[in-house]
């Protein structure tokens, strides 16, 4: 089972790469007509000017989760460190 380990990661770490490359951009071009997209681009002018005078967006939640992710990961790999280090003796 030793021998497969990077290969199961290297296999693993493909997956997601392949994945991700399907994710669309954000310069991706619209499908719509250029008329649908004036009427759209009218009708979001005022909640952008909302946005604008309200002074952002609450970022408290998207920190939180960034944090939690992060401390997540840091005690995954905490974890599989120590784990390594009692099989190794």
């Amino acid at each position: 089972m030793t021998t497969r380990r990077p290969l199961l990661t290297a296999v693993a770490a493909g997956t997601v790469l392949c994945a991700l490359w399907f994710v669309p951009t954000a310069h991706a071009t619209p499908e719509r007509p250029e008329k649908q997209q004036d009427a759209l681009a009218a009708a979001a002018a005022p909640a952008a000017q909302e946005l604008a005078a309200s002074g952002g967006v609450d970022t408290t939640p998207y920190v939180f989760g960034g944090m939690a992710f992060v401390a997540a990961g840091g005690a995954l790999v905490t974890g599989a460190a120590r784990r390594s280090r009692g099989a190794a003796r």
